[in-house]
């Protein structure tokens, strides 16, 4: 298997998350399930190309990316929500948005570079029938 391409990966994912309800869809795993959105973005490319994850390397995926979505997005998720709480307070807030949401499109992306990092590292089995997603989000891990 050849390695993984970020870049590629980001394409993918920025083509999937624009489709009809697949934000409200992955923004819906992640605030009711706390699912990681961009390792479903992972899984639906792992996906595509007919790679199957076993539990033991979801679980490893999930750690390599745990401390950077806890230290560095989560917290900006949380001053983003919050600011928009009292935007009627906060001068140049549709600025101040514009440029938090920036950054945390340059974590997104740097987050995912950590996954394709990480996946490189794994051997995936080819699986025509690959459920990816489905084996993150049953829990069953």
């Amino acid at each position: 298997m050849k390695p993984l391409n970020s870049e590629q990966f980001w394409q993918f994912a920025c083509k999937l998350y624009s489709k009809d309800g697949m934000q409200t869809k992955l923004l819906g795993y992640q605030d009711q399930q706390s699912k990681n959105v961009n390792l479903c973005l992972l899984l639906y490319y792992l996906d595509s190309l007919e790679l199957a994850v076993t539990p033991s390397q979801l679980s490893e995926l999930e750690s390599c990316i745990a401390e950077f979505d806890q230290q560095a997005l989560q917290p900006l998720r949380a001053t983003r929500a919050y600011l928009k709480t009292i935007q009627n307070e906060v001068s140049d807030y549709p600025t101040i948005r514009k440029e938090l949401l920036s950054a945390e499109l340059k974590l997104e992306k740097k987050q995912q570079q950590l996954l394709i990092n990480a996946a490189n590292t794994m051997i995936f089995p080819l699986h025509k029938q690959a459920e990816n997603v489905r084996l993150y989000l049953s829990d069953k891990q």
